[in-house]
C-alpha cells in the first residue's frame, strides 16, 4: 500500500463527517480552523496525539450527542478547550466569555454578512 493509500488515524475517527467519496469533510470554515489549531498545538508539543484522541473520545461518548454526528466538531472544540485549560494555556472563564461574545455577534450580524466579534453589541 502506498503512502497515498494509507488512511490517517483522523479518517478512521468514529462519527467523523465524510463526503460521498468517504473523505473527511469540514462542515464549516471554523471546523477546519479548529482542526488546524489542534494539529499545530500537537506539533508544538502541547500534547501527544494519543492524549488528544482520549480527550476527543471522552467528548464523543458523552450522552446527548447528535445521532447524525453533526456535532462532531462541536465536540472537537470542547475537547480542545478542555486541553487548553488543563495545560494552563487558556482560562476557562475567558473561553466562556469569548464563546458568549461570538454568539452575541452571530445573533447581531445581518444575514449574509461575515460574523465578526466587532458585531457583539456588548463589545
Amino acid at each position: 500500500m502506498s503512502r497515498c493509500e494509507t488512511s490517517s488515524p483522523l479518517a478512521q475517527s468514529p462519527q467523523l463527517p465524510i463526503s460521498a467519496d468517504g473523505e473527511p469533510v469540514f462542515p464549516e470554515p471554523w471546523a477546519a480552523e479548529a482542526f488546524a489549531m489542534t494539529v499545530h498545538l500537537h506539533e508544538r508539543g502541547l500534547f501527544s496525539w494519543n492524549e488528544w484522541a482520549e480527550n476527543l473520545s471522552r467528548e464523543l461518548h458523552k450522552p446527548g450527542r447528535a445521532v447524525d454526528g453533526s456535532d462532531y466538531f462541536d465536540c472537537w472544540v470542547t475537547a480542545l478547550s478542555a486541553v487548553l485549560v488543563e495545560r494552563g494555556v487558556a482560562d476557562a472563564d475567558a473561553l466562556l466569555a469569548l464563546q458568549r461574545s461570538w454568539q452575541r455577534a452571530a445573533e447581531a450580524t445581518p444575514h449574509g454578512h461575515p460574523i465578526e466579534l466587532a458585531n457583539d453589541p456588548l463589545r
